[in-house]
Formats: C-alpha cells, sequence, structure tokens
C-alpha cells in the first residue's frame, strides 16, 4: 500500500505540472517557473508566522501571494527597463533568501526547513493520512488532487483565452481581454501547484515536471491539445520510471524522477533528429533519381 500511494503521488505531481507547464513552455517563461518554486519558501515562512500552523490551506494561500508577489515584482522590474532574465534573477534569490532567514529566526522549532522544501521525500507521503467525506488518503494526494481540479477547471474556463493572450497578445488586448488578470491568475495556479508538492517531492522536483514534459511534448505536437495530453503523459512516464529505477538502484526517488523526465527529453529529442535526417536524407536520394 505504501509504494501504490508513492507512486500515486509521483503520477499526480506529474500530471498536475505538465498541465501547467504548457503555457509555462509556449509564453517562454520557463524561469520564471523557477523562480517561482523558490519564492514560495517566502511565502510559506510568512503563512506559518502569522497563522502559527503548518495547515494546508494557509500554505497554499501564502505560497499563492508569494507567486503572485514575484510576477508582479518581475514585471515590475522589466517594465523600468531591466532585462526580465536579470529581473527574475533579483526578485528570486531576494525572495528566497528573505525565506531561508525567516525560517531560521521564526521557525527553528518547527519541521521547516531549506532541504525540506527543496528535496521533499516522497517515500514518507503514506504516513501523514487526512480524512475527509470519510476517505482517508495521504495530505499530499488531498492537495495535489485539489490543485489538479484547479489547473483544469482554469484551463477549461480560459483555454481560448490564455491561447489567444500566448500567441497575440497586443491582439487580445484590443479586443478587450482582461491580459493582466490572466496572467496572474495563471502564476497564482503555478504557485498552487508548487507548494501542493513541495511537501512530498520538493521543488526541484517540481520545476523538472513543470518544464521537462511540456518542453518534451513540444517537440513533438501539431496542436495545443496534443500538447497538453503528451505532457501529461510524459510527467506521468516519468514518475513511474523514476520510482522503479529509484527502487531498483536504491536511491533518490524524487531526483530519479527528475532525471526520468530529462531522459525521455533526450530520447525525444535525440529519436527526433534521426528521423528528421532520415527524411532528408530520403528527400535528397528521391531528388538525385
Amino acid at each position: 500500500m505504501i509504494e501504490f500511494w508513492v507512486i500515486v503521488t509521483g503520477l499526480l505531481v506529474g500530471i498536475t505540472c505538465g498541465i501547467a507547464g504548457v503555457f509555462l513552455i509556449l509564453r517562454k517563461m520557463a524561469m520564471i517557473a523557477d523562480a517561482i518554486s523558490h519564492t514560495v519558501l517566502f511565502g510559506i515562512v510568512m503563512a506559518y508566522i502569522l497563522t502559527q500552523t503548518l495547515n494546508g490551506f494557509w500554505m497554499l494561500v501564502g505560497a499563492a501571494l508569494a507567486g503572485i508577489l514575484t510576477a508582479y515584482l518581475v514585471q515590475l522590474l522589466h517594465s523600468s527597463g531591466i532585462q526580465e532574465d536579470a529581473a527574475i534573477g533579483v526578485v528570486f534569490t531576494s525572495l528566497f533568501a528573505a525565506g531561508v532567514l525567516l525560517i531560521t529566526l521564526f521557525a527553528g522549532n518547527v519541521h521547516l526547513d531549506v532541504e525540506h522544501v527543496l528535496m521533499g521525500e516522497i517515500a514518507f507521503v503514506p504516513w501523514n493520512q487526512w480524512s475527509l467525506l470519510g476517505i482517508t488518503m495521504p495530505k499530499a494526494v488531498w492537495m495535489l488532487l485539489f490543485v489538479l481540479i484547479i489547473n483544469v477547471t482554469f484551463l477549461v474556463l480560459f483555454f481560448k483565452e490564455m491561447k489567444l493572450a500566448t500567441f497575440d497578445p497586443v491582439y487580445a488586448a484590443s479586443i478587450g481581454l482582461p491580459i493582466v488578470f490572466l496572467h496572474y491568475a495563471f502564476m497564482t495556479s503555478i504557485s498552487f501547484t508548487t507548494v501542493a508538492a513541495f511537501d512530498s517531492v520538493g521543488a526541484i522536483l517540481v520545476v523538472a515536471m513543470l518544464i521537462g514534459p511540456a518542453a518534451t511534448s513540444y517537440l513533438i505536437s501539431k496542436t495545443i491539445k496534443q500538447m497538453f495530453i503528451y505532457s501529461m503523459l510524459f510527467g506521468a512516464l516519468a514518475a513511474v520510471i523514476g520510482y522503479y529505477l529509484a527502487k531498483l538502484w536504491d536511491t533518490s526517488i524524487a531526483g530519479m524522477m527528475a532525471a526520468a523526465v530529462g531522459m525521455l527529453f533526450m530520447i525525444v529529442l535525440i529519436g527526433q533528429k534521426l528521423i528528421e535526417r532520415k527524411r532528408k536524407a530520403h528527400m535528397h536520394k528521391l531528388e538525385i533519381t
């Protein structure tokens, strides 16, 4: 049963992050995912300081606010003339450092530390149970299901608007689409996704799952809908492969899942290049004959 819940948690992380990561890749915002995955530490610590509890709901609220703050500060610095990558670097390091200092000063006596947030430990997921409506499941599974519902709902409600704002923001603004609202709502969903997984798999795997599956699906997809489907599949596949390789080699489960994300990306990339080379060679042969 322990193995079952660990695999389910990995699958939910892969699927949830796979959905959220598609528009990150399409909007060329992959690095801001890395920033948010670290700056949520600031929001989590602030939530603990204000509420004196590690309740999952307040962690989500704090992380969401930190994600919005990150996106707002990056946009503010970028609009003032600073390059976007530099703005992300400044905000990322400043808020993350503030979170580390706040942990040291005000949260040193609780189970909340930098290694816990960055690395997590998915093997401990089954031991922290929540009961809701008579159903008992690990806390991480409940939180990931909740965030998965949020991400799917956001996608269903705003798919056309997000697609238009992504590929033609000028036209989207000219017809009255709420570009700013969509941007910050999307950043909030990324924050929710990040903090829902930090307690079990850590921020490092979240970054890998947010970027890797979507980037892999981008290589082979012809439509956005295909990209969503492939991204979820690659995320889920990386979780399963990573778990069993970690079990085989007795190593970090989250680390091996992240490595599996990179491995799948390289396999698809190399396969695509080989197919493209073979196709060009065939076309050249036809031209000669």
